[in-house]
């Protein structure tokens, strides 16, 4: 396979500028509008403060289309600032303050009219509500070079439940030869038995592992295809055509059942060894899982090569023979793009994330490919966009200290990492 050292080759993919869908970012829809783009004056509910006085004001929670606004905010436009606890930051040509409280560490109180108005246009295409799909005990502890023991997997999937994830994937029921690190998925089935509403669904691969899942308990299951035809057959060790066949018999004998399957579609912008996938590519894939009766498909970056500029044609692609809303996004943070991926998904109307607490994860069979993005990333983002998870971030960055503990490492949540140090700051005053 060849090294992600060096990005691999997606210049041929089309540019921003080519996709009609960038015309929302515009740099029109970014800029403040007369008086609003100069720091003489700030509107805050109706009321003016010239340059000359200041003003402070109680408010009350105020929730708009994209952001919530919450507690005192003051402004002395005297100097061309807000005035207020914290750090004062830029947005739009108002200094907003930001303060600290614990169930939302960082927020930002900007009252000031035009802002509210070019913010409600930019996000605009953002659900109200989220569902994070939590990866974590499978995506991410099947990568792990020692063996996880079963009572540590099955902690942390109880932990994750308790933080409001509503859906948390627990196991893979393959081949131990293959992926020794989850050979223990019968007695984590057993382990989480008794959890109750929550979803908790288990990776199967060929007919005998869905026997195995469905005789171990499994009510949900999971497929996996590949966009890349070498990718394909270095990580189930067949084409993309038979792995199609083999999962059209799994996805038969869970209809008798009535089981639920999600479908999964991997290296849906890069492949290790092919380089750039054809959008095309993604979307034949992705029918053909969705045709055999997939309730929800799994749109992957495998190796993490993404950047919004290839995510857009290929989401365009696949939602031109997919219903939206029938789509999920899951990237990994190879390059760090994994957020902004995430957001501009989110404009295109997906409304279902893959995520791993402390960024668990990776491929075994990609090169330098690293974990999934952080589920504490995507839960702090979302907050900031107020967007609804229905997620306790205190409680799911309580999992994700737990997990890494475990491991000996750092979690790799920038936000749990951050949080973690604001909190031992604070500790100190």
């Amino acid at each position: 396979m060849s090294s992600l050292e060096e990005p691999l080759g997606l210049e041929n993919l089309p540019s921003l500028s080519t996709i009609d869908l960038f015309s929302r970012f515009s740099s029109s829809a970014c800029s403040p509008r007369g008086e609003d783009a100069g720091m003489g004056s700030c509107w805050i509910e109706g009321r003016r403060c010239s340059t000359s006085n200041s003003c402070y004001e109680d408010f009350e929670e105020y929730t708009g289309e994209a952001f919530t606004w919450r507690r005192q905010m003051s402004c002395d436009m005297t100097n061309g600032k807000t005035s207020g606890l914290g750090t004062n930051h830029g947005v739009y040509g108002v200094l907003c303050d930001s303060q600290y409280f614990h169930d939302h560490p960082y927020s930002f109180y900007c009252n000031d009219k035009g802002t509210r108005d070019i913010t409600n246009k930019f996000f605009k295409g953002i659900p109200k509500y989220v569902k994070i799909v939590e990866v974590g005990p499978r995506d991410g502890l099947q990568n792990e070079k020692n063996i996880v023991p079963t009572s540590v997997k099955v902690e942390l999937i109880h932990r994750l439940v308790s933080s409001g994830l509503s859906v948390v994937e627990v196991t893979s029921f393959v081949s131990p030869k293959w992926v020794p690190q989850l050979a223990d998925a019968k007695d984590v089935m057993e382990g989480v038995r008794n959890v109750k509403g929550v979803r908790l669904p288990v990776l199967t691969p060929n007919l005998k592992g869905f026997e195995a899942a469905v005789a171990a308990g499994a009510k949900e299951i999971a497929i996996f295809a590949s966009a890349s035809e070498s990718f394909s057959k270095s990580n189930i060790n067949c084409s993309i055509e038979e792995s199609l066949t083999r999962y059209r018999a799994v996805a038969q004998a869970a209809k008798k059942l009535s089981i639920p399957i999600r479908g999964y579609v991997s290296c849906v912008v890069g492949c290790p060894v092919e380089g750039s996938i054809p959008p095309s590519k993604v979307a034949y894939v992705a029918k053909e899982l969705y045709d055999m009766g997939c309730f929800e498909i799994s749109l992957g970056d495998t190796i993490g090569v993404a950047t919004p500029g290839t995510v857009l044609p290929m989401l365009a692609a696949v939602t031109a023979v997919i219903p939206v809303e029938k789509l999920a996004v899951h990237f990994h943070d190879t390059y760090g793009q994994s957020l902004p991926n995430i957001l501009v998904s989110l404009q295109m109307g997906i409304t279902a994330v893959d995520s791993s607490v402390a960024g668990l994860g990776g491929c075994p069979y990609a090169k330098g490919a690293s974990g999934n993005v952080a589920t504490e990333d995507v839960v702090y983002m979302l907050n900031g966009l107020g967007v609804k998870t229905n997620v306790d971030l205190q409680k799911l960055l309580l999992a994700g200290e737990f997990i890494s503990k475990y491991l000996g490492r750092p979690s790799g949540s920038k936000a749990a990492v951050a949080l973690s140090r604001v909190t031992a700051d604070a500790s100190k005053i």
